[in-house]
């Protein structure tokens, strides 16, 4: 029997039908979205989240649990850290960030001590104030950029050098905001036992280097809070020699204050005390 033409196409094109119905569909078209739908068993990536590239800290048998950051403190607008962070210490003469506020709302409305608002006179109340070193009673450096200033202060008298260079920054960012003394620049005498910021206990190892002739060493534990020492090393330390190391072991008590100032002292030659070194360190 003769088939027509036709017949022949019509016949062919229902085979093909029929053979890409036996394959399973549309053999990868195209999806509505205009994506190409993934194999059978393999999630669509739009809807996985991506695996972290390290595991999280804290994990249970079923799910880990991401952990928050630590939070980083934030840098002023010229880079400095704030008080209190990692960098720098409140040491004197205020104790937190609200007591500075408080003294600055007190300066606006009636102009309470005014000399916080400089850095010199906040240099020597606190080397004759807080410390106590009477005799040292003169600028003899002063270096302000920005926020940070660094003062030397001495003792009278022609022979008296610089005995120390006092670093101090700016507590706040109000216009008014008062200057706080955080450290000590050193260069001849320094105290690098223990770290600055660190937490500490008594009884407690302090040292650090030191250039110089038959000096000697006085150290004291202190705080704003307390007029005397929380501590004293028992008199003195004998030290000298170029760069040398020198240490010494004190006990202190009656500790409050977030901050504690270690304060190390030589003296002798032409006056009592004629260099000091401190640092900064929270009690533990």
């Amino acid at each position: 029997m003769k088939i027509s033409l036709p017949f022949r196409l019509f016949a062919a094109a229902a085979a093909l039908a029929l053979s890409l119905t036996a394959c399973g569909g549309t053999g990868g078209s195209p999806s509505a979205s205009g994506s190409t739908p993934a194999a059978p068993g393999t999630p669509s990536p739009s809807r996985t989240s991506p695996t972290p590239s390290t595991p999280s800290a804290a994990t249970s048998s079923a799910t880990e649990v991401p952990t928050s950051p630590t939070p980083t403190p934030t840098p002023t607008s010229e880079g400095t850290p704030p008080l209190g962070s990692w960098g720098l210490q409140p040491v004197w003469p205020f104790a937190t960030l609200a007591q500075a506020q408080e003294w600055e709302r007190a300066y606006r409305e009636s102009g309470h001590q005014p000399w916080h608002r400089d850095p010199e006179q906040t240099a020597l109340a606190f080397t004759r104030g807080y410390l106590g070193f009477k005799e040292i009673d003169r600028v003899s450096l002063r270096k302000v950029s920005g926020r940070h200033a660094r003062i030397g202060v001495a003792p009278t008298g022609p022979e008296g050098g610089t005995a120390a260079v006092i670093h101090l920054v700016r507590f706040g960012t109000g216009p008014d905001a008062p200057w706080e003394v955080v450290g000590t620049d050193d260069t001849t005498f320094s105290l690098t036992t223990p770290a600055y910021g660190s937490r500490v206990r008594s009884p407690l190892t302090v040292g650090g280097r030191i250039t110089g002739v038959d000096e000697s060493v006085r150290v004291e534990v202190r705080q704003p809070s307390s007029e005397a020492p929380l501590g004293t090393s028992p008199c003195c330390i004998s030290a000298g020699g170029e760069d040398q190391p020198w240490s010494a072991k004190i006990s202190f008590s009656g500790a409050t204050d977030p901050v504690l100032t270690i304060v190390a002292s030589t003296g002798g030659h032409v006056a009592a005390v004629e260099r000091f070194t401190v640092t900064a360190v929270r009690a533990g």
